[in-house]
């Protein structure tokens, strides 16, 4: 039995550091858009079947495209609480372009299991400030 505490209080000490070096959604977000400046927003995008790896996911905040030098933030209508950084996003762009209201489904990464269907917004460009 002691044993098992002792286990037991070496799993949380060592998860505790983990876990409160672990950044909010907020500070990733502006980590991410530092040093760039929102343009109007657009209600679409061009994506290309070769964009895999374009899009990143803020956990409980927005998906991200990156095309060429600038940045697309969406913030999905609904459930945007659901997103996790780790999962892996499943889109079916009509023509060559995500636009507002078209659907995405994260799937968790893990388990493969498809989480519900988001229906995205607008896309805020952030583009470099030419100000330094």
């Amino acid at each position: 039995m002691k044993n098992m505490i002792v286990a037991a209080a070496l799993v949380a000490a060592a998860a505790a550091p983990a876990q409160a070096a672990r950044s909010s959604p907020d500070e990733d977000m502006a980590k991410l858009l530092k040093g760039r400046v929102a343009e109007a927003p657009v209600r679409c995008i061009p994506v290309s079947p070769t964009d895999n790896n374009a899009v990143q996911i803020v956990s409980q905040r927005a998906l991200v495209w990156r095309i060429g030098s600038r940045l697309y933030v969406n913030v999905p209508q609904a459930r945007a609480e659901t997103l996790d950084d780790d999962d892996i996003l499943i889109t079916e762009p009509f023509g060559g372009q995500l636009c507002r209201n078209d659907q995405v489904r994260p799937i968790n990464r893990g388990s493969r299991i498809p989480k519900a269907s988001l229906l995205l917004g607008n896309f805020t460009p952030y583009v470099r400030s030419a100000a330094k």
